[in-house]
């Protein structure tokens, strides 16, 4: 299968990278003018912003074709919560609450499904219901057998930056550089998926906002997103609903819809490739808006880094 095209597809503007896409495993993301989107599926009681809500199967299977509706170009179907402090799920439970769901979405989409999960047990069971894509939190660290999995089923990939772990990752993080020191990490594990098999066309690359960051640390990413693209892979950040927009509007309890959505133009004005949200039909609205206006036409210069 290969992932349609449509109102995203890239026009002669020569940002993002032309010609950049990602390989799936039956099937590419072509990557577009604008950034393709991946909707939020959580099976789970504990998630940060909507734990509990879709951790009923029916529901959950709901929410994805409602997200796919709205125009997601991918669903991103995870059963553990990463939040700061999480608690581990064991893979008997993940694999309940998660291998029904993607089935499901599977069979009633053409849409690209992803497994959320860092165990490689989950991660198999999932490509076998017909996921496409492993989104990995510990960038294929946190079981050995991952990258086994990802290479041998051809599936894409998602390495993304943590410092420490959910129970821990929000202790005082630091950092020397945090653009620099994330950068020279991500270089690092695309450079080890690619020795492990893994084709670069098939790595997205995800800076990991809100994991084992500050406040300051994650509106640096956010700001320097497009230095990313030195890494030439598709760049996947999710800003949906983190804690640093109720701490830039001084309020913790606030909706962060609009928050998000501002991070997201800027993200797509910085030529991010994929963004991971929650709210897919209020970003895409305001994204389409955004470019039509103009919002694309002066975008940040692109470093050279191809030393990378």
């Amino acid at each position: 299968m290969n992932v349609s095209s449509d109102s995203f597809q890239a026009d002669s503007t020569p940002w993002p990278r032309r010609g950049l896409r990602w390989k799936l495993r039956h099937g590419t993301l072509e990557i577009g003018r604008l950034p393709r989107l991946m909707g939020i599926v959580n099976v789970t009681p504990d998630s940060f912003s909507d734990g509990g809500r879709f951790l009923d199967r029916q529901a959950a299977v709901e929410h994805g074709l409602r997200l796919i509706a709205q125009g997601a170009d991918v669903v991103d179907v995870g059963g553990e919560s990463t939040r700061p402090k999480a608690s581990p799920v064991e893979p008997d439970e993940e694999l309940r609450r998660v291998i029904p769901v993607i089935a499901a979405l599977c069979e009633r989409t053409q849409t690209p499904v992803s497994v959320d999960t860092s165990k490689a047990a989950v991660a198999r069971e999932a490509i076998a219901a017909g996921a496409q894509i492993i989104n990995d939190v510990t960038a294929l660290t946190g079981d050995p057998r991952m990258v086994e999995v990802a290479a041998e089923s051809g599936v894409g990939v998602c390495a993304m930056h943590m410092q420490g772990t959910p129970p821990t990752m929000q202790d005082h993080p630091r950092y020397d550089d945090v653009v620099e020191n994330v950068l020279t990490y991500l270089r690092r594990r695309r450079n080890a998926l690619e020795r492990a098999g893994i084709a670069r066309d098939r790595i997205a690359l995800d800076p990991g906002i809100g994991f084992g960051k500050t406040p300051e640390h994650n509106l640096a990413l956010l700001g320097s997103a497009w230095r990313f693209h030195a890494l030439h892979c598709p760049i996947l950040v999710g800003p949906s609903r983190k804690s640093v927009i109720g701490v830039v509007l001084g309020d913790m309890k606030t909706d962060r819809t609009a928050g998000t959505i501002g991070a997201a133009l800027s993200l797509a004005r910085q030529g991010v490739e994929i963004l991971r949200v929650h709210d897919v039909g209020l970003v895409r609205e305001a994204l389409t808006v955004y470019a039509a206006a103009g919002g694309l036409e002066s975008p940040p210069r692109e470093q050279d880094e191809s030393a990378l």
